[in-house]
């Protein structure tokens, strides 16, 4: 029996949980066949049943051949074991990614925005500027460019494409401008991670930097919350290697490829392959596997330098590819874009009235959006501030603003429109019963109609942007469990970091094929988890942002500094 690998299984498996309130979702009708939808990753559930149902016929297949009945009750044990410890993990998951994180998120961009008197919003245009501009005497690993690229490479994502299509699926169209509001205050959160990053990063006698929520928990607060530095690393070294930036990424990669080639080369027929325990791989699978291996073991390496000298190649070409595509959608749908537009607001405060109730609450639409948006820009988890803690800065304000337009960059303009897109051609509709990529997909293949070969340009086309961003992901996770692996044993043990970086590609090789659906539980589980001692530390560090960022302008004003 041929099994599906697993993609996107860590996306999906936190817009899944992300839940405000125990309302029950509304009743969808069962999804139509569509041949394009085919074309993208398979939906999350059904890999490991697949995998499931073609290991147990195996072993049923032994056990009518041996009298040996123990063989039974070692597979249901083990069986049961596992769904055991699933539900766990789930339940666990459900806790972390729900209405107490999500709020706490919100709240703080919204006391951070109050606070610093909305420094993001009118110094947009400046920080923009400060990204391409490096300071000649700054003091850092990589350019301000660099670092903002090494964690776009990270937060632009799957969750651009999936997280925006089942925000909008669930919520309705309202659910976009709601999305956009928590990126809003996102950016006041991602500008204080960056600010204090750079305010409380170390330079190592070799010249490395070391920063991020881990420094400025221990530096800031003080040797005494020391305790919550440690829990983040932790957290932040689980997150990585267990599948946050691994298995999930890997597969969304091979099994992109391998619908490519089951699409235009076999025609839809069965690929050639093989079976491995139980369970069937096309070769394009493995071989892909074995490309994307080799080259991230070739980047990874390298450390932070190649990362970031890739990254500012791969970051900004995916991006302006994936925003151009976009635009020319709409270009081809520009008498739907107003009215589109339109909805979105209004459905935002009145969605049942624009769906005919087919979605939930308004506050269903808030909920969806807002937390779709969190968990695309990543604003609050702790992430981008490692990375931001190498730029070649003198000045923690200054990479501050540059750190916020990763905000600005992942979700007003990514996921706007992907949204967009989604809204302008009704992809979003109950009717069509779609869930998931397959309402982005639909979306591509209607509104690329006008181009020859539609039904195959569109899922093609996010199939290999979901390849593109599932790669950068990869190197940006790197990074970052790294960093968190360096501040818990020391940086003078180069082996320790050296076996890590081999486990992660490791753990990337063997990827395509692993199809337990706990272990991205348990990585989800920790991503999450690794906001909670972050924004403690934002709340209890805002007054110290509040005067950085005063005195800044006040020098910048006199002219004591330059830009």
């Amino acid at each position: 029996m041929k099994s599906k690998t697993l993609s996107l299984v860590a996306a999906f498996a936190a817009i899944s949980t992300l839940s405000f309130a125990q309302e029950p979702a509304p009743a969808e009708a069962p999804a139509p066949e569509v041949p394009a939808v085919e074309a993208a990753a398979p939906e999350a559930p059904a890999a490991p049943e697949a995998a499931k149902t073609s290991a147990l016929a195996a072993v049923a297949a032994e056990i009518e051949t041996s009298p040996d009945t123990d063989v039974t009750a070692t597979t249901e044990a083990s069986a049961g074991w596992l769904d055991r410890l699933t539900e766990m993990v789930n339940k666990a998951d459900d806790w972390v990614w729900g209405p107490t994180l999500i709020g706490a998120i919100l709240v703080t961009g919204i006391l951070l925005t109050c606070i610093l008197r909305f420094v993001h919003l009118f110094n947009l245009r400046r920080a923009f500027r400060y990204t391409f501009l490096t300071e000649s005497d700054g003091h850092g690993e990589v350019t301000s460019f660099g670092a903002l690229c090494t964690a776009l490479s990270a937060t632009i994502g799957t969750g651009n494409i999936v997280g925006v299509a089942t925000a909008i699926g669930t919520g309705g169209p309202g659910a976009l401008f709601w999305m956009e509001v928590a990126a809003f205050f996102g950016m006041a959160t991602k500008y204080a991670e960056g600010t204090l990053a750079v305010r409380y990063r170390e330079v190592a006698p070799d010249g490395k930097v070391l920063g991020g929520p881990f420094y400025y928990i221990e530096k800031g607060l003080g040797k005494g919350w020391k305790w919550l530095a440690v829990l983040f690393a932790v957290f932040g070294v689980v997150a990585g290697i267990m599948g946050i930036g691994t298995i999930t990424q890997i597969q969304g990669i091979t099994s992109a490829s391998d619908r490519f080639f089951q699409l235009c080369v076999y025609k839809g027929a069965a690929a050639p392959g093989f079976d491995l325990f139980g369970a069937h791989y096309s070769w394009a699978l493995a071989i892909t596997g074995l490309v994307v291996t080799a080259c991230v073991g070739l980047v990874v390496i390298g450390g932070l330098k190649r990362i970031a000298s890739v990254s500012t190649v791969v970051v900004p070409f995916m991006a302006v590819f994936y925003v151009l595509i976009c635009a020319f959608l709409l270009l081809g749908n520009l008498s739907k874009v107003s009215a589109a537009l339109e909805l979105i607001v209004k459905a935002a405060f009145n969605p049942q009235a624009f769906t005919g109730g087919m979605v939930g609450t308004i506050f269903i639409a808030m909920q969806k959006g807002i937390a779709r948006g969190i968990f695309s820009n990543e604003a609050g988890l702790g992430s981008a501030p490692i990375a931001a803690a190498a730029a070649k800065t003198n000045e923690p304000v200054r990479q501050g603003l540059v750190c916020m337009t990763g905000t600005f960059i992942d979700t007003i303009v990514i996921c706007t429109m992907t949204g967009l897109a989604i809204v302008v051609t009704g992809a979003w509709e109950p009717r069509l019963g779609l869930k998931g990529v397959d309402i982005t997909i639909e979306a591509f293949r209607q509104g690329l109609g006008f181009l020859p070969n539609a039904d195959l340009v569109g899922p093609l086309f996010l199939s290999v942007a979901l390849a593109f961003f599932a790669f950068t992901t990869i190197l940006g996770w790197d990074y970052y469990s790294e960093k968190c692996l360096e501040y818990l044993v020391g940086t003078k043990r180069r082996g320790i970091v050296l076996a890590y970086r081999l486990l992660y590609v490791l753990v990337v090789f063997v990827g395509p094929y692993l199809t337990v659906s706990v272990v991205w539980g348990i990585a989800d589980t920790f991503n999450g988890l690794m906001a909670f001692p972050n924004l403690v530390a934002l709340v209890l560090l805002s007054p110290t942002v509040a005067r950085l960022t005063r005195d800044y302008f006040r020098r910048l004003k006199a002219g004591e500094i330059k830009e």
